[in-house]
């Protein structure tokens, strides 16, 4: 009588009860509970289920559209980044304000094995935080001398005080 798939959203003790009452306890009647109300309560949660499922998959092709657009507007969002900031050169303010906005890179797609194409990496972080910035590549720059300072300190630190001195220590003989 009652038959049950293979991703059934019936428990498998539930279903134990429900064979029960449809083969040994069939002609069994409790108040309110018998073969046929069970049957037809079984009946509900599977429907339940299947209209789970189809909203399910409705989310998921919802969420496959928003990823979509979000992908769309970032990359929108780069080329305007990037064409402001040519804008900008000679606007230092507004230079830097751009300087400031840091877009996470655009997402790489895989494949997955039914052909549909899957995200590796999420696009919707948060903006302006460490992980969507650039990694910085090379080398540190190097630091360049103040305008203005000289090589030796004020303090009468010149070459010829400097090799005196070293020239005292490295005889390690005390004066």
């Amino acid at each position: 009588m009652f038959d049950f798939p293979e991703n059934d959203s019936i428990s498998p003790a539930l279903r134990a009860l429900l064979e029960l009452f449809a083969t040994d306890l069939a002609d069994v009647k409790f108040p309110d509970v018998d073969t046929a109300v069970l049957g037809e309560a079984a009946a509900q949660v599977r429907e339940k289920a299947e209209a789970v499922a189809r909203a399910q998959a409705a989310l998921d092709a919802a969420r496959q559209v928003l990823n979509e657009s979000q992908e769309s507007l970032l990359q929108k969002g780069q080329r305007a980044l990037a064409y402001a900031k040519v804008f900008a050169e000679d606007d230092a303010e507004l230079g830097a304000k751009l300087e400031a906005i840091h877009l996470p890179r655009p997402t790489r797609k895989a494949v997955r094995a039914d052909g549909q194409p899957t995200a590796v990496e999420p696009v919707g972080m948060a903006p302006g935080s460490e992980e969507n910035a650039p990694r910085r590549r090379g080398r540190p720059p190097k630091v360049r001398p103040v305008a203005g300072a000289t090589l030796f300190n004020e303090n009468g630190n010149n070459p010829e005080s400097l090799v005196g001195a070293q020239d005292d220590a490295s005889s390690g003989l005390p004066s």
